[in-house]
């Protein structure tokens, strides 16, 4: 198979679905289409709009088939969700949104099953946050239609079957937080086997295998002047390390922003991860596992911004000196149900007469110091890298480096989730331009260990 030109990617996000078209001889995007990711209230549960996602991605490819034309596919999703095929190939259930709360007694019927995190190093999580916990919930509450279940695959596998007809499961997908998979030895867990679902589960294929073709009666809809490959495609969060692993030797850092926060520590170990704060073992596109652990920054910032008004990141460097000196501090977690300190209520402390620029200060210093907290669980060494939105956030980053006292490097661009996924396909790796950030000239380790000893306990 000759080596693409041009690479269409199908990138999901929990907010937003994209399609880019990638010029593999430039690493540019040179075609962008976007779309809402619309969360239907039910019934039976709260669930993606798919069709709605589906006709997008046709639309799009069609679109981009003419102009500026690809000739192969690869797709990016995000994680915890996973599809449930009957026989003739529909969804016997729709794919489940991950953040829909279960009843109680399912919530403690799937904690009696769930493997232990020495064998998953999958943290229990709220919601379906665990796709194990979503396929017993769909079992338990949902019992005549699981019967109908005739293959379960990932995420971004389910896309790459409904462009090709093949059906597989991929390690990235199964390998975060999910419960069905055991990263130190690259094969499911014991509650595939607990759940009866074993040979419901699709064959798991390499992230970087060409899948098939784009079907037929597609590509002719399509209009496209030859078979295209599809590739078997990646976890988003995976997606964005892709690209690091491929130029930079371990040891360092990646902090992914975009809805969540997560930090992955390349050439760390699994031994002191801690499963109630939100740590645990990703797999990355070469089937190993990666420290790593995170936080809902990106929605937190929406919540903030909700709050306080668009962030203006010079105000909120210049208020940072008073912040620190009134003590003006944000406690987590403004969203709620995981991260380094689960189950605790924010608070502003000190925030009588406080401006929104130093509400914003403070809020710069609160997500900086639940990435720091965020590393340091996961034992986090070498320099850091930031991609993704809060990549572009100079008081986020300065007060990052002021913190840890090394070396934080912003990543521009968007988070590299596309670019990675077109890497599977062939795309030459692409060197985004980064910048080594200034760090703030400000002792903050007083700041630090108030906001951590509060933290650490629970709101009075």
């Amino acid at each position: 198979m000759s080596e693409p030109a041009k690479i269409a990617v199908l990138d999901i996000g929990k907010t937003n679905a994209k399609v880019v078209v990638l010029d593999c001889a430039t690493g540019e995007e040179i075609g962008e289409k976007r779309t809402p990711n619309r969360v239907l209230p039910g019934p039976p549960y709260p669930h993606y709009d798919i069709e709605a996602l589906w006709a997008f991605t046709l639309e799009a490819l069609n679109a981009f088939a003419k102009e500026p034309g690809f000739d192969a596919i690869s797709i990016t999703t995000h994680g915890a969700s996973m599809a449930l095929l009957d026989a003739g190939g529909k969804l016997a259930l729709p794919v489940l949104d991950y953040e829909h709360q279960y009843p109680r007694e399912i919530q403690e019927a799937y904690r009696a099953i769930r493997p232990p995190f020495s064998e998953t190093f999958s943290p229990a999580l709220s919601g379906g946050l665990n796709a194990g916990a979503q396929l017993h919930y769909q079992k338990t509450a949902f019992p005549d239609a699981f019967a109908r279940v005739r293959t379960i695959m990932t995420y971004p596998q389910y896309w790459a079957w409904r462009l090709t007809g093949v059906a597989a499961n991929e390690g990235t997908s199964l390998g975060c937080h999910t419960d069905l998979w055991d990263p130190r030895h690259g094969r499911y867990s014991s509650l595939v086997d607990g759940l009866g679902i074993g040979d419901l589960m699709a064959p798991v294929r390499s992230a970087f295998d060409a899948l098939g073709p784009v079907r037929q009666e597609i590509t002719e809809s399509l209009g496209l002047p030859k078979p295209i490959p599809v590739f078997c495609g990646i976890h988003d969060s995976n997606a964005s390390l892709l690209p690091h692993l491929m130029v930079r030797e371990a040891p360092f850092a990646v902090v992914s922003t975009g809805t969540w926060v997560i930090s992955f520590a390349v050439g760390g170990d699994l031994d002191h991860l801690d499963p109630k704060r939100d740590t645990l073992a990703n797999v990355d596109a070469y089937g190993r596992a990666v420290p790593s652990s995170r936080f809902m920054g990106g929605r937190e910032f929406e919540l903030l911004t909700a709050e306080l008004g668009k962030l203006s990141p010079q105000a909120a460097l210049c208020a940072m000196p008073h912040v620190v000196q009134k003590g003006l501090i944000l406690l987590p977690n403004i969203a709620p149900g995981a991260g380094p300190f689960p189950g605790r209520r924010f608070e502003w402390v000190n925030e009588e007469n406080a401006t929104a620029d130093e509400r914003w200060a403070a809020a710069c210093l609160y997500l900086a110091l639940m990435t720091e907290t965020c590393l340091d669980l996961i034992g986090a060494r070498g320099p850091i890298l930031v991609e993704g939105p809060l990549s572009a956030n100079p008081a986020y980053l300065q007060a990052l480096g002021a913190l840890l006292k090394r070396e934080v490097i912003a990543i521009s661009g968007s988070t590299g989730t596309s670019q990675g996924a077109a890497m599977l396909a062939g795309a030459p790796q692409s060197v985004r331009p980064q910048t080594k950030a200034e760090t703030l000239p400000l002792d903050l380790s007083g700041y630090r260990a108030t906001w951590r000893k509060r933290a650490e306990r629970p709101r009075e």
